[in-house]
């Protein structure tokens, strides 16, 4: 739709420069967010050839970083054959406009908002997944309109595509984005309605959801435990769609695993809203495993962004356990043992080598377990399908034949037990 988007579909790998203006962070962190930002467009297919780091008691009004400082990052840019110039900072409409202009049609202006939704473009599979990607991208563009943009008659013709009296390109194309927003909108919710009848039916069995930052191990702790072959790659944002597998321990014990995107610093609120539906997993669940890479030196910002994410969500009261992922790594035992200080609610495992998986697994049942009941049961000789309900759900403790009954001393999930009694009373 707009020239401000990275291709990933040409063979030669294009160049960019990235750029990162700060008004009060550390260097470390500074370094973090710039290699942060070249991983993200490593993930396009795009090479850096420099990074410009400036430092600015308050941003520039009109071009964000300074009139001069930006003639020096074209005239580099054009040298080292560029086609980008990428914003660490998410910049506002006007300033990417004014430095568009400043660059003429020379270099392509994307700031860090754009190279997510660039990246989750790529990956998306399933319908859910783009048309959240689709709505998130249409409310990004939105405000950034001009008459530099591609006139979006020829890609939305039809019915609406035309101007009333006196109304401009820019006026059409603006009008063709808010009536395709509408309709994604209202395609999310049925989408979210589905999902909701969906979870329903699983409303008796324990849900645990798989959250963290983004290449953080998620998929792969996900495919160690369910032997399963989710997507995996040194990438981030490699996961967008939701995936979920059915775990079982025992027949008293089981439960659902679900993989969910990742989160990111910063990650844009109209994106956390456009996914909304997807992360609604996270909503439903009993447990959450936070996910940690271990050997990353922002572990604490990971953290705290996890939980910024789940506040925004407001589905910040779960239950949870830490998963510090990529432990084989991490040849530190100072580390870990003040990190098992710190986090007392927590586990240390390696996805990739299977170690302590089966403790995580056990930790799960161990929470689950939390849930069941003691209880006893009586039914009668002709309700043969509650009966084998009981041994099917449930671990029998001590069972007693009377006359006209069964009497049962069971135990198991709490969701489980209260439906077989729901069905004894009819």
């Amino acid at each position: 739709m707009s020239k401000q988007t990275l291709k990933t579909t040409d063979t030669k790998p294009k160049k960019a420069m990235l750029v990162g203006v700060f008004t009060n962070t550390s260097t470390l962190d500074q370094e973090n967010q710039i290699n942060e930002l070249e991983g993200l467009a490593l993930t396009l297919g795009v090479n850096i050839v420099d990074k410009i780091i400036q430092h600015k008691k308050r941003v520039d009004v009109k071009y964000f970083i300074g009139k001069g400082k930006l003639k020096s990052i074209y005239e580099s840019a054009i040298e080292n054959k560029c086609t980008y110039i990428i914003f660490n900072n998410d910049i506002s409409p006007s300033q990417i406009k004014n430095i568009q202009n400043f660059f003429k049609k020379d270099l392509i202006v994307i700031d860090r908002t754009g190279v997510i939704l660039d990246i989750f473009n790529k990956h998306a599979q399933t319908k859910e997944a783009k048309t959240q990607v689709k709505l998130a991208q249409l409310e990004y563009f939105l405000p950034r309109l001009t008459r530099q943009w591609t006139h979006l008659e020829r890609q939305m013709g039809g019915v609406g595509t035309r101007g009333g009296p006196g109304e401009t390109q820019i006026e059409i194309d603006r009008r063709l984005i808010r009536n395709q927003i509408i309709k994604l909108k209202k395609d999310l919710n049925k989408i979210e309605k589905s999902r909701l009848n969906q979870n329903k039916n699983r409303k008796n069995i324990f849900k645990v959801s798989l959250v963290g930052y983004t290449n953080a191990g998620k998929s792969s702790i996900m495919n160690s435990i369910a032997f399963s072959d989710n997507y995996v790659k040194d990438e981030l944002f490699a996961t967008l769609d939701t995936s979920t597998k059915k775990i079982t321990i025992d027949k008293n014990n089981s439960f659902l695993l679900s993989d969910t995107v990742g989160f990111i610093r910063n990650l844009p609120d109209n994106l956390v809203a456009s996914f909304r539906s997807t992360l609604g997993e996270i909503e439903h669940s009993n447990l959450l495993l936070k996910v940690v890479d271990v050997t990353s030196n922002e572990l604490e910002i990971h953290i705290n962004t996890i939980d910024s994410v789940l506040n925004h969500l407001k589905i910040d009261n779960k239950d949870f356990l830490i998963v510090f992922n990529k432990v084989d790594k991490l040849k530190d035992e100072i580390i870990i043992e003040k990190l098992k200080k710190t986090y007392d609610n927590s586990i240390f495992v390696s996805a990739k080598s299977k170690l302590n998986i089966d403790s995580l697994i056990d930790k799960v049942e161990t929470k689950i377990k939390e849930e069941n009941i003691q209880i006893n049961i009586s039914v009668a000789y002709d309700q043969g399908k509650i009966i084998n309900d009981i041994y099917n759900n449930c671990s029998i403790i001590r069972k007693e034949e009377k006359n006209e009954s069964i009497n049962f001393l069971v135990n198991g999930n709490k969701k489980k037990i209260n439906k077989i009694l729901s069905q004894i009373k009819k």
